[in-house]
């Protein structure tokens, strides 16, 4: 098989791809011995019958487009590689003319990946994230690691309060009868936590661990259950313990327990530096989306619609995924939504627009400024993704199959386009009347 590109005009390119006399027989073999047991020809039994009779009976070119297809079939992404193109949409292929003991030429066209010039993608103004990890910041940061090793203690001397957790068994009635999940046993409910309905955990505040009080809701007009939505409900409840949650110091001694160090003020130095590299980390993410929002802002291009409708598809993919999670489907939601797939596609389309653009753009400045990825780039891209799934780099090369370099240079080179386009960057300070906008929203 060789690969020709013939031509390229207006991002669709013109190809041709030629197939020797000996392919083209085995792939016309290759076709009879999958179709022939298709035919049934007297003194043959079914399947039988050699290529010859079945041409002489239905045509010499009857395993032709079969056989057609198979080259096509195995042949095709060979032909795109070897041309080295990166195609968008499948290919519009030509009839061809074939003669007997002469190689099959099939031409075709098929659309390519815009090239386009980017402009103005040196010196994009962006705003300036510069955040300070001060005193505030690492005492929310102790207070969260106060909390989580948090104990439980059981109340004495004192009736339940707002905070407390209390262990209960209910049981719900709405005019004396019982109603699907309205009933359970030892059930752990911390008072103040809005986990019931309005109204509930209030009144089981001022009670004590053995009473047994009785609860008069009503379940809010817009409740997920329409049989329960605005009626009132009775809920007998039988508290059984009482129990408080107790901090620990922040101390010495609360340091030593979370860390590698002995004191607390060893810990808050080594949180502070902690926090501020993930914030220095926040901060270069967020500028390095503005630049990309810059350079989209920057340079007005046309993409082909098929980029625009394959991204869609994706972004469709994606929502029901994130909503099958959720234990929804998207034909769930469109119902719940009064929509259509037509009207949630439109919704989505100028995001897909603005994603395939954006993408054009950084590829196209990879291609203008050379900027192709070193094996260790994507060496080191392979490793931090198995990493994260637990995978070694033999193992994320089996799994991402014969492209695996390609897949990986890819990104490789789309991260060093966005960092060139961040290093070009100015940055520039917020505003004054803008930072004044935003401590009147706070």
């Amino acid at each position: 098989m060789k690969a020709t590109q013939i031509s390229k005009e207006n991002g669709v390119v013109k190809f041709s791809i030629e197939f020797t006399v000996d392919e083209w027989k085995d792939a016309i073999n290759k076709a009879y011995l999958a179709n022939r047991g298709k035919f049934s020809i007297d003194g043959f039994r079914k399947g039988k019958a050699p290529r010859k009779i079945i041409e002489n009976f239905y045509g010499h070119d009857i395993f032709w487009d079969e056989a057609l297809n198979g080259l096509l079939e195995n042949g095709y992404y060979d032909a795109v590689k070897e041309m080295d193109i990166e195609v968008i949409a499948q290919p519009s292929i030509d009839s061809p003319e074939i003669k007997k003991d002469e190689p099959v030429v099939i031409t075709g066209t098929v659309q390519v990946f815009p090239e386009v010039e980017v402009k103005d993608y040196k010196g994009l103004e962006i705003e300036k994230f510069a955040t300070v990890i001060g005193d505030k910041e690492v005492q929310e940061e102790l207070e969260r690691v106060q909390k989580s090793q948090a104990r439980m203690e059981a109340v004495e001397g004192r009736k339940t309060e707002n905070g407390d957790t209390v262990i209960i068994d209910f049981e719900g009635s709405i005019d004396g009868e019982t109603f699907a999940g309205g009933t359970a046993e030892n059930f752990e409910l911390k008072l103040g936590s809005g986990q019931f309905i309005p109204g509930f955990e209030e009144q089981l505040e001022g009670k004590e661990a053995g009473d047994e009080v009785e609860v008069n809701v009503v379940f809010p007009g817009d409740y997920h259950a329409e049989e329960l939505a605005g009626r009132p409900a009775l809920f007998k409840c039988k508290i059984h313990e009482v129990k408080k949650e107790v901090l620990p110091e922040i101390d010495d001694e609360l340091a030593s327990d979370v860390s590698e160090f002995e004191t607390l003020e060893e810990y808050k130095a080594d949180l502070r530096e902690k926090l501020q590299k993930n914030a220095d980390e926040r901060d270069e993410s967020m500028m390095k989306d503005r630049a990309l929002e810059a350079l989209y802002n920057a340079n007005e291009i046309e993409v082909p619609e098929v980029m625009i409708r394959n991204e869609l598809d994706n972004m469709i993919y994606d929502m029901n995924q994130s909503l099958a999670s959720q234990g929804l489907g998207l034909q769930q939601y469109m119902e719940w939504t009064g929509t259509t797939i037509d009207q949630v596609r439109e919704d989505a389309k100028p995001e897909a627009e603005k994603r395939v653009k954006t993408r054009v753009l950084l590829k196209n400045l990879i291609r203008q400024e050379g900027l192709d990825a070193t094996a260790e780039e994507i060496e080191a891209l392979m490793k931090e993704f198995g990493e994260q799934y637990g995978m070694t780099v033999d193992q994320v090369r089996t799994m991402a199959g014969d492209n695996t370099e390609g897949y990986f240079r890819d990104d490789a080179q789309t991260k060093k386009a966005i960092d060139f386009l961040f290093g070009h960057a100015v940055q520039v300070e917020k505003k004054e009347e803008e930072k004044e906008t935003e401590k009147t929203e706070e």
